[in-house]
């Protein structure tokens, strides 16, 4: 069973925005915080921004912070990625998962892909 799909991603200018989405599995992710992670080519994955799964916290990245909002709809299984202000060294495959703390939990989903020029 699908636990989670992300999509949204695309190619982008510097400065522009995208809006990413991951639709997770209700029975397994209704109530575990989530978080956002990406992955450049030949590099780990990298912590992006997490929120708790009533939404009372989220957490980022220095790299994004400012830039990116994370949130989530509980309602709708979602959780969102919204990426302002973006820049080429954004450009990355990026994943969602349930987290503890800064750390991914359990099998990545198929990502979406970011690509930033300048």
């Amino acid at each position: 069973q699908v636990q989670l799909v992300e999509s949204g991603g695309g190619l982008a200018q510097a400065g522009d925005s995208l809006k990413l989405s991951c639709l997770f599995n209700g029975r397994t992710f209704s109530r575990a915080d989530m978080g956002w992670f990406r992955q450049a080519p030949g590099k780990e994955h990298e912590f992006v921004a997490r929120i708790t799964w009533r939404k009372l916290s989220s957490f980022y990245a220095d790299s994004v912070k400012g830039r990116f909002t994370i949130s989530r709809d509980n309602a709708k299984n979602t959780v969102y990625l919204q990426m302002n202000s973006l820049k080429p060294e954004d450009t990355a495959v990026y994943y969602c998962n349930s987290v503890v703390d800064t750390y991914p939990v359990g099998s990545w989903g198929q990502g979406t892909q970011v690509t930033v020029s300048s």
